[in-house]
């Protein structure tokens, strides 16, 4: 592991700003994102505006693996490694009336309004003119900087990032994750688990319902049951409680006259710490016993196609992490935080979960994250982020990737 550097006597912020131009420059390319769809699997567009505009800033270490990640490096390739995470896909525009066309990137009272501008497309446009201040800064990073723009997180997060760090042999010290924070800095977030349940039945006519066995019905006792289990579930000091909740249902019968034999649902299950995902699925199969019930218990497997024809697949299970709130990283992100926003940001967790279930969860590198973006906007028609919050995290990430990687 990486050992922190003393921070510098005098501070960088006054200088390490973004001119007028620059900050035009700024919205414009934040503008040109939104305006570009990226649905999950459907990101090239979207990474090829990435790479021209890093490279327009003097990045010139940037190329696409496999799956379809944009990655960027800088510095010395000697030293630790700080690795900046942030996802090119969206949520899919809903039927829901919009108040601002979700492609237009509208800008009202300092705000932009669009799909995927709080997540996290405000994230990204940060993170690529961070890059722009420290070549413009001629900062020398002894150490390894990495800008991870990732595909596919939105549907199975961490899946795409544990692809790059594998196949580019890349081993980063500590990770910023730039998910929407509202510029508070966050320290983990529950776990989450996808759950399919198929119960079985035995068709008949619906004229006689008593000579088959409805699954529709059986499954409604259980999803009774396991609604009852929310009351009882583990709650944590900091992440808070665990949730289950049944998000959707589908049935199969040979008409709509006839008794069905089959009925699927799918289960949400947020872990808190302490809990996995096997005590989960216990839980549950303890309902089936308990009734009677004739069902399977399966974690989904996410399956998918990138937009370069990678197989991208992943157990839907992941675990609940949290970096231990005196860690050094938070302290030295707080101060640099500090200094650009003009207060103290408030250490919390996230409510969703991000690609830090890779990064911290499964392979315990310190992570944190700070974003522009309120998360309470985020797949929502209210999808918003202040420009203002866009230029300060674009600070932030340069000034952190110059004190963590800083020559001792």
């Amino acid at each position: 592991m990486a050992v922190f550097s003393s921070p510098s006597g005098s501070s960088p912020t006054q200088t390490l700003s973004l001119s007028e131009d620059e900050r035009a420059g700024l919205v414009n390319f934040l503008q040109r994102l939104v305006q570009t769809p990226s649905p999950s699997s459907k990101e090239e567009q979207v990474a090829q505006l990435v790479i021209e505009e890093l490279r327009s800033t003097g990045v010139e270490d940037v190329h696409v693996d496999q799956a379809g990640n944009v990655v960027a490096r800088m510095g010395t390739g000697s030293g630790p490694t700080l690795l900046y995470d942030a996802h090119l896909d969206t949520v899919t525009v809903t039927n829901a009336e919009w108040p601002y066309n979700p492609y237009e990137a509208v800008i009202e009272n300092g705000v932009l309004y669009g799909l995927g501008a709080c997540d996290m497309k405000g994230s990204v446009a940060a993170m690529v003119y961070a890059a722009h201040l420290l070549t413009e800064s001629k900062s020398d990073l002894h150490g390894n900087l990495v800008f991870a723009f990732v595909v596919q997180e939105e549907p199975c997060e961490g899946s795409a990032l544990k692809v790059l760090l594998n196949e580019e042999n890349i081993r980063p010290d500590w990770v910023i994750l730039g998910e929407p924070s509202d510029m508070n800095i966050m320290r983990g977030h529950r776990g989450r688990v996808l759950f399919k349940v198929t119960v079985h039945g035995k068709s008949s006519h619906s004229s006689n319902p008593e000579l088959g066995t409805n699954a529709i019905t059986a499954a409604a006792r259980l999803i009774f049951g396991i609604d009852l289990l929310s009351v009882d579930l583990p709650s944590d000091p900091f992440l808070g409680a665990g949730t289950v909740a049944v998000t959707h249902i589908e049935s199969q019968s040979a008409s709509l006259n006839a008794i069905p034999d089959i009925c699927t649902f799918y289960v949400d299950r947020r872990l808190t710490l302490g809990e996995t995902p096997t005590r989960a699925q216990a839980q549950l199969e303890s309902i089936v016993e308990r009734e009677g019930i004739d069902a399977e218990i399966e974690i989904v497997k996410y399956n998918s196609k990138t937009y370069t024809g990678y197989e991208l697949s992943a157990r839907e299970a992941f675990n609940a992490w949290a970096l231990e709130e005196n860690h050094e990283l938070i302290q030295r992100l707080s101060k640099i935080s500090r200094q650009v926003l003009g207060h103290v940001p408030v250490v919390r967790h996230w409510p969703f979960s991000t690609d830090g279930v890779y990064s911290m969860g499964e392979t315990n590198i310190p992570t944190i994250g700070i974003g522009p973006g309120n998360p309470e906007h985020a797949h929502t028609i209210h999808d918003q982020v202040r420009l203002a919050d866009v230029e300060q995290a674009a600070r932030i990430y340069a000034l952190m990737a110059m004190t963590m990687l800083k020559q001792t």
